[in-house]
């Protein structure tokens, strides 16, 4: 039976806290406003009493879950470690306090295994830097996971009808999940520090994606394809009415709190009747292009090697659907992934695809 107090419709799933909760009655400071999913006055009833919360993250480790992260390997691997990479003197700060989030966090620890990837920095859209661990060497020893992913079309074929849509995003969704203990050792990364490992399961190596989507369809497994659409850890909630949505979106916060999966307040959105999605625009006309994603295939920059016209091809080829004789329009570039040739021309042929 699904709860209809609106107390519920609180969402303390989306921050973990020690503390007591804001009284209902409290103001919202003004500088947390921009913090709240975007929506109507219902969304912002839902998180209002959660906004003087909205700095706190996920303060230990993940619960026990059906499923933990495995790293298989293939046959007689050897432990790999690799000569950390240099850290500019401008990211030292930075570099330490992201380390120090993760120890905090009980995500990571100290460790003396074997193994030892390099770390750097990858800057995100915002401008802000992001710690990475660069596991490619480990992922070419690994065996992969086969779990399937779902194809985009046909999670958008089950939207007809909707009308009320809802996104959430699950904050640091690698990190809601342990690792099997036997693997930690293979997590480890090193630093000019000290050496760490793991204990959730980290950005980065090859299988987690497929992994994340397993436990997910496990979570969601009654909803989907009734009001509800996963991929990996973006979460669209649809209903043909506003009445319906609110039972929806009340199911699916439940859930989420349940198996303590936590999202990230400022990337959702509620109650919305066109929402971005995975790429695309839906609404109740149906699914479009993103412009966003339409501009950054038209703002591309010339190819300058087979990796750039791969890569080109791969990104125009996600709206292929929208695009009649894809492929044949596709063929000239195609060819120059396959072989060794110059990129002369390459602009025109670039041209003749986006048009």
């Amino acid at each position: 039976m699904v709860r209809r107090d609106t107390a519920y419709l609180n969402v303390p799933y989306l921050i973990r806290t020690t503390r007591t909760p804001t009284p209902r009655a409290s103001i919202m400071k003004p500088n947390q406003r921009g913090n709240l999913p975007k929506g109507n006055a219902r969304a912002f009833a839902m998180t209002q009493e959660q906004a003087d919360h909205t700095e706190d993250v996920v303060t230990g480790p993940p619960p026990d879950r059906e499923i933990d992260f495995k790293i298989n390997l293939i046959p007689r691997a050897p432990p790999i470690f690799k000569v950390p990479y240099r850290i500019a003197p401008a990211e030292l700060t930075e570099f330490k306090t992201q380390l120090q989030e993760l120890l905090d966090k009980k995500q990571i620890r100290p460790s003396v295994s074997p193994w030892g990837a390099p770390l750097l920095f990858v800057k995100k859209k915002d401008g802000s830097l992001r710690l990475c661990i660069d596991y490619r060497e480990v992922n070419r020893v690994t065996i992969k996971n086969k779990y399937p992913l779902p194809q985009i079309d046909y999670l958008f074929d089950q939207l007809k009808g909707a009308k009320i849509f809802s996104k959430i995003d699950l904050r640091s969704r690698y990190h809601q999940l342990k690792i099997k203990t036997d693997d930690i050792p293979k997590t480890a990364f090193r630093t000019r520090y000290e050496h760490y490992e793991f204990l959730v399961m980290p950005f980065g190596l090859t299988n987690a994606p497929a992994t994340f989507m397993n436990l997910m369809n496990r979570v969601f497994k009654q909803h989907l394809n009734k009001f509800g659409v996963v991929f990996i850890d973006d979460i669209l909630v649809y209903s043909p009415s506003e009445q319906e949505h609110e039972e929806h979106l009340m199911v699916v916060l439940q859930t989420l709190r349940e198996k303590q999966l936590y999202a990230k307040l400022s990337k959702c959105e509620f109650w919305l009747k066109s929402v971005a999605f995975l790429g695309h625009i839906i609404s109740e006309k149906g699914v479009t292009m993103d412009p966003k994603k339409v501009e950054a295939i038209v703002d591309w920059p010339r190819p300058m090697n087979v990796g750039e016209v791969r890569s080109f091809v791969g990104l125009a080829g996600y709206y292929k659907k929208f695009i009649e004789g894809f492929s044949k329009i596709a063929m000239p570039l195609t060819r120059l992934t396959q072989k060794r040739v110059k990129l002369n021309g390459i602009q025109l042929v670039r041209g003749v695809l986006l048009n």
